[in-house]
């Protein structure tokens, strides 16, 4: 049996590994024109494999805090000093978003401010100051009341100028109005954003649930009762999450609260078959090239979205190396998709690269 008392878990770092991994493989195809449909997100209600992605990351971030910081409110280090720490990180993790946008043309008349590395930052703020600030009964009433809140604002609570909210309509809802009306710059879907305002509650909700996680990873004493109680929390969440969505449709786009739960049912589950395979059964063969995008998981996010210049560029050789590869995958009889796909993996394996010689070298990037 492993012990837990000092235990890395390694079901984290995979976990965050495999959300990485899938990330880049649904945010970098060979051609957006030829994608599979389960690698395309929900256009408004509803759900794909790949708005799983997303939560489970944010998930991973708030299981990481507590066993991060815990350790370090046990050994008696002080607070201040953490939170000071705590949003300069924040704050880095959403500059990083703001320049991968700008990135490489830098104009500033056409910024982005809501973005995925930007939501990941205000989770991870949002998360880690209630993880030092309160416990785990209070992080369960805050999910509570902010989902349920969220809930009644978002389905009967009328807008101004538009009235009762109507959710199978992308602009009839308080997401919608509040970015209109409060965010700067450039918005993913013009009069809105899928990382906006509002539904940036709902996501701290996310993060939360790795708190639960978490805690009940660290003040659980037996493996086996750690497993019971994860799994329970997962089923519980997925039937919530469920039923919610009759009253409230499941959207990645405005982050619904029955989307909330479900993912984080989801991701508990994941995240307990993991520790289950990996950190009690010892199943590690596999696992190393999820460890190595796990371990640098920001970084490996950044080289994403940097590399693109170089793989994605038609400035660089006409149509792109992916435009090249999908004609010459589409000359040998390869279907659009499959190449499509095919280009993806490799992107991921471009990747790895990097991210290998610095997990070789023990070198990992901290913001």
């Amino acid at each position: 049996m492993m012990n837990t008392d000092k235990q890395r878990y390694l079901a984290v770092d995979v976990m965050r590994g495999i959300t990485l991994i899938a990330m880049i493989i649904v945010n970098d195809p060979g051609s957006w024109e030829h994608v599979f449909p389960p690698l395309l997100h929900a256009e408004w209600n509803g759900l794909t494999p790949t708005d799983y992605v997303y939560p489970f990351f944010l998930f991973i971030v708030g299981v990481s805090i507590a066993l991060a910081y815990q350790p370090k409110l046990d050994n008696g280090e002080a607070k201040k000093g953490m939170v000071s720490k705590i949003f300069i990180r924040a704050l880095k993790i959403f500059a990083l978003g703001i320049f991968l946008w700008l990135f490489p043309s830098f104009d500033f008349t056409d910024i982005r401010w809501a973005g995925v590395l930007q939501r990941i930052a205000l989770v991870f703020l949002g998360s880690a100051l209630l993880f030092l600030y309160t416990d785990h009964k209070f992080h369960l009433r805050f999910a509570a009341v902010a989902l349920v809140g969220y809930w009644i604002l978002m389905a009967y609570v009328p807008v101004p100028e538009i009235g009762f909210p109507d959710l199978g309509v992308p602009e009839k809802n308080w997401a919608h109005y509040i970015d209109k009306m409060l965010l700067p710059g450039r918005m993913w879907q013009k009069t809105w954003d899928p990382e906006g305002i509002l539904s940036t509650l709902p996501a701290i909700v996310t993060g939360v649930f790795g708190l639960i996680a978490g805690h009940i990873i660290l003040h659980q004493r037996e493996i086996k009762q750690k497993l019971l109680s994860l799994f329970y929390m997962g089923f519980v969440l997925i039937a919530l999450g469920d039923l919610w969505q009759w009253f409230f449709p499941i959207n990645k786009n405005i982050w619904s609260s029955s989307y909330t739960c479900l993912m984080g049912g989801f991701a508990t589950l994941f995240l307990a078959s993991l520790i289950y395979l990996i950190d009690l059964k010892g199943n590690t063969k596999w696992i190393f090239p999820t460890r190595v995008f796990g371990t640098n998981a920001i970084t490996a996010y950044v080289l994403s979205g940097v590399l693109t210049v170089i793989f994605y560029n038609d400035a660089l050789i006409t149509n792109g190396l992916n435009g090249q590869f999908m004609a010459l995958a589409s000359s040998v009889g390869i279907t659009l998709q499959l190449s499509s796909f095919l280009y993806a993996l490799i992107y991921v394996g471009i990747i790895y690269v990097p991210l290998y010689f610095l997990f070789k070298n023990k070198i990992f990037i901290k913001l």
